[in-house]
């Protein structure tokens, strides 16, 4: 049963990243990423489509706060200087680190690592982690108010 819990949530969390960089390099409003994008992934479950939905409206909410997070951990790099599909993985992990505190930092960073060797260069996967992990760090300390 965890394999097809995690399994669907990786299946999610891919489909984010789809919407992401079709929202981010089409320069489309998040409801015309909605209605595209599902229009041409109908066999979506429910499950992989719910918490993608989730995803992509805390990441399209919450865009201003993500972008600045990533460029602050990011040391000498802007957001428009990121390949496209690092600077979308980062934005959905990110957003799922401050949406949905519940999942262990070392799960959503994992994650991310796992579809940047699916969709990236070998570069980016350590490039995104250190970014993911100094994100996360700052975000648990906020949480604790230190």
């Amino acid at each position: 049963m965890a394999d097809c819990f995690m399994g669907t949530r990786r299946k999610s969390r891919e489909l984010v990243l789809q919407m992401l960089f079709q929202s981010d390099m089409g320069k489309q409003a998040p409801d015309h990423v909605r209605r595209t994008f599902w229009s041409e992934h109908e066999s979506a479950q429910d499950e992989v489509r719910g918490f993608a939905e989730d995803l992509f409206r805390v990441a399209t909410d919450h865009a201003a706060e993500i972008d600045g997070l990533i460029e602050s951990h990011a040391e000498h790099w802007r957001m428009d200087r990121m390949a496209a599909v690092d600077r979308n993985l980062l934005r959905s992990a990110v957003a799922e680190l401050i949406g949905f505190p519940a999942t262990p930092r070392a799960v959503v960073i994992n994650e991310a690592l796992e579809i940047a060797r699916k969709f990236s260069s070998p570069e980016s996967v350590q490039f995104i982690n250190g970014v993911l992990d100094s994100v996360g760090k700052e975000l648990e300390k906020r949480v604790v108010g230190l």
